[in-house]
């Protein structure tokens, strides 16, 4: 008799974004052959011209992993919560760390007790900026852009950090967490490292290896989303008339600025991809304040970092996640509209 369980083959798993590459391109030459080699050559193009700040993207990333300074976060969840809210808030938006890389820190801070408030100022502004979102942001949509979703991305965990705290009483906001937290996300969930960081890593075997593991991870991650938003960047300015995106997203109007927002907290899955495709956008029409808006509610609302909050916190906690999301990409859109 055969024995099923050993004649079972065991197929290898395809990446979800190198398949879409593929199949976009097999499109391309089958339907629109005249078009392949310049959505080729657009691909390429900007793939060179993104390639040093990918580069410098890869290393920052790798060496603050390899010097374990995510403990530094523990620090930003000491003494008065209006302080924990503060530091939470800044470290969220400007450390090289998403919500879901630090799921066991988190879980184990709500556990005890930590503050939701800080911790909502965290997953707020985590997912918004690190150092390799600013060097892709700035190598696409100017410095002045990067500094504006940098400064949004604080801003937007102070703002949700604080409301958390005003309503600390509120029946959403007691009581958040899952009985048993569902923990899941993008990047894993290996512990960080123990203690203070050690910034001269490579005098550390484990640490070195860390460093490598990362790098090439993020190195293969980015490569993989920023050759697919290429792609279809390419497809979109070719396809996608100008008068559609100026007319539904363009102009200073703040009813355009929310439209970005309700249309970026579903619509997109990765952060780095975007940058490309906002910037078909913002050639086509789309206004400043839209563009940040879209940005801003799509990042925390991505499905990697959405997952993060939702292993943890029960669904109404989680709707208040979204819901502050989105204000606040409205409010940082209408603020970079009024003053760019």
């Amino acid at each position: 008799m055969t024995d099923l369980s050993q004649s079972t083959r065991q197929f290898p798993k395809v990446d979800g974004a190198f398949a879409a590459i593929i199949v976009i391109y097999v499109c391309v030459a089958l339907f629109l052959p005249a078009e392949f080699g310049a959505t080729l050559g657009f691909t390429t193009n900007a793939m060179t011209s993104t390639a040093p700040f990918i580069i410098f993207a890869v290393l920052a990333v790798a060496y603050l992993k390899a010097t374990g300074a995510e403990t530094l976060l523990a620090r930003a969840f000491e003494g008065a919560q209006t302080r924990m809210i503060v530091l939470a808030a800044l470290l969220g938006g400007l450390s090289p760390f998403c919500s879901c890389e630090v799921i066991p820190f988190i879980a184990a801070l709500l556990a005890v007790g930590a503050p939701l408030g800080a911790v909502m100022a965290f997953w707020l502004s985590s997912p918004l900026m690190d150092p390799a979102m600013f060097a892709i942001t700035s190598g696409t949509l100017g410095f002045d852009f990067a500094i504006a979703k940098t400064v949004a991305a604080v801003g937007l965990g102070l703002f949700g950090g604080f409301v958390t705290m005003a309503l600390s009483n509120n029946p959403v906001f007691v009581d958040p967490l899952r009985e048993k937290p569902k923990v899941g996300g993008c990047c894993g969930v290996k512990a960080p490292f123990q203690g203070k960081p050690v910034w001269a890593f490579w005098e550390d075997s484990e640490r070195k290896l860390a460093f490598r593991n990362t790098a090439v991870e993020n190195a293969v991650f980015l490569t993989k989303w920023l050759l697919l938003a290429y792609t279809i960047e390419a497809l979109m300015i070719r396809y996608i008339p100008a008068e559609w995106v100026a007319q539904a997203l363009g102009g200073e109007g703040v009813g355009t600025i929310i439209l970005a927002a309700f249309i970026g907290a579903p619509a997109y899955l990765n952060g780095y991809a975007a940058v490309p495709l906002v910037d078909a956008l913002m050639t086509q029409g789309m206004s400043i304040g839209a563009a940040l808006s879209f940005m801003i509610a799509g990042g925390v609302s991505c499905i990697p970092a959405a997952l993060a909050v939702w292993a943890l916190v029960k669904p109404r906690v989680f709707a208040a996640y979204l819901g502050l999301a989105v204000t606040g990409a409205i409010i940082s859109g209408m603020v970079w509209q009024a003053i760019a």
